[in-house]
């Protein structure tokens, strides 16, 4: 006779039985309103050029930049985040081409706004490092370091000339101190009051970052450990995210996502604005490079790697596979 008392009563496995129950209770769900597309668009090119590491993704050309942010606008994604890659003849050693207004990334501005409007959020990446000769973030001192105040004033001129050009938000990304108070500044004192600031708040140094230095065409020789973030530490983002807030960011971000969940749980839980995590080049690549041997479900292996960087508390991802993911959902 069986003994009805010996078996367990809270079984969770009942809300797992089918797939209308899981997704019916379902905790947390990717929507295509939380992913931005990063895209990069080349100087003097006339056809994409595909980035090695990252399979799928290319360099655009102006004409497939604009081809790119419509298909995003048709499969519902929220916004772009625009890379420009200028030609190694317009890179010097303070940046040029980023504040040129007919520089590659405030054309590519231009022409995405003129295609698209305010239908996508249009995103611009301020930082040097892709318009430098020696390819840090900002500019160099006599001894060769990044002179942080030397580099606020060249960001203060790039917010003016990306907010010209029409972009909805700027990306301060060079992990400079007092970056944001800046660059609100300097859009303050243009007339550019709307134009939001996606704060890179928690950007860490990290190993990841291999593919993306193909994909910008770095001329970079060392490594940005003296103003990027430790991967050892937590505080300290902690501390980045207060004064980020306090200098006036609109938004705050974690890069990379993946190796930093309990970064981007913490600072989820301790703001009030939106909060943006970006799911890098080399965790792109990763998933790419195991689903091509067969080791991994490819689409299986994305939603999942995307919803755990939901369940951590994001609000918007970037993702390079934004569009594809968007069309899915």
């Amino acid at each position: 006779m069986t003994k009805y008392g010996s078996f367990p009563g809270a079984r969770p496995r009942r809300l797992r039985t089918t797939p209308a129950m899981r997704r019916m209770v379902a905790e947390h769900r990717l929507h295509p309103a939380d992913l931005i597309l990063p895209a990069f668009v080349r100087e003097g090119i006339s056809e994409p050029v595909p980035i090695s590491a990252m399979p799928g993704v290319v360099q655009h050309t102006r004409d497939t930049l604009r081809k790119a942010a419509v298909e995003a606008v048709e499969a519902g994604v929220a916004g772009i985040m625009l890379f420009g890659v200028p030609e190694d003849a317009n890179k010097d050693a303070v940046g040029t081409a980023g504040t040129d207004p007919d520089g590659i990334l405030q054309v590519a501005i231009r022409d995405v706004r003129a295609e698209v409007g305010d239908d996508l959020v249009i995103m611009s990446d301020l930082c040097l490092d892709e318009y430098t000769d020696h390819g840090h973030c900002g500019v160099l001192d006599a001894e060769g370091r990044v002179d942080n105040d030397a580099t606020l004033e060249r960001y203060a001129e790039m917010a003016q000339v990306q907010a010209d050009a029409g972009v909805h938000a700027v990306g301060p990304s060079g992990m400079m101190d007092g970056q944001v108070g800046v660059v609100r500044d300097a859009l303050d004192q243009t007339g550019h009051e709307d134009v939001s600031i996606l704060a890179y708040t928690a950007k860490y140094s990290s190993a990841f970052y291999g593919p993306f230095r193909e994909a910008v065409g770095s001329s970079l020789k060392g490594d940005r450990k003296t103003y990027q973030q430790d991967p050892a530490n937590l505080r300290e983002s902690l501390r980045e995210l207060a004064l980020d807030l306090d200098e006036g960011a609109d938004m705050v971000m974690v890069k990379p996502a993946l190796p930093y969940l309990d970064v981007l749980a913490k600072i989820a839980d301790s703001v009030d604005v939106p909060v943006a995590a970006y799911q890098i080049s080399g965790e792109y690549a990763m998933i790419e490079a195991a689903a091509e041997k067969g080791w991994i479900d490819r689409d299986k292996a994305i939603l999942e790697a995307l919803t755990g960087i939901k369940r951590a508390g994001a609000n918007m991802i970037l993702t390079y596979w934004a569009t594809e993911v968007a069309r899915g959902l």
